[in-house]
């Protein structure tokens, strides 16, 4: 490859790299926000990571059904709103650390139900979302 060849390519990446940088910000900003707007739950269950990785999963459906079925959902923009701020915004990792906090402390049936809960609810609001987005583009 040639030197200008490379250089774009890198230009390529690095403005990649700053849209995801970008979504990712808005993303963990909102996250935040959504754990302080619920903090005052007196449950210990983790009702705030619950409902970020739910509304998580319905947002990445419908970009998901709007990337891949039409020309609506440019790649800069998935990669600012799928990549950066869904990516920044659900908590994976909260969530199985959660989990182990539950099991930890003795809580099975909480620890089960959430992770139960979670997959399955996860995967009916993907699916709702791609649903959602057909409804829009039909």
């Amino acid at each position: 490859m040639t030197v200008r060849v490379v250089r774009r390519v890198m230009q390529q990446r690095m403005t990649e790299i700053f849209l995801v940088g970008v979504g990712g910000f808005a993303g963990a900003a909102a996250r935040y926000l959504v754990g302080v707007a619920l903090s005052a739950q007196l449950s210990a269950f983790p009702f705030a990571t619950l409902l970020v990785n739910l509304a998580g999963c319905l947002i990445v459906g419908v970009l998901s059904e709007l990337s891949s079925t039409t020309s609506l959902l440019p790649p800069e923009l998935r990669l600012i709103l799928a990549t950066g701020f869904c990516g920044g915004f659900t908590t994976f990792s909260s969530y199985i650390n959660e989990t182990s906090v539950l099991l930890r402390s003795g809580e099975l049936f909480p620890a089960v139900f959430y992770l139960a809960v979670s997959v399955v609810l996860g995967m009916i609001c993907l699916y709702t979302g791609m649903l959602l987005a057909r409804s829009f583009i039909s």
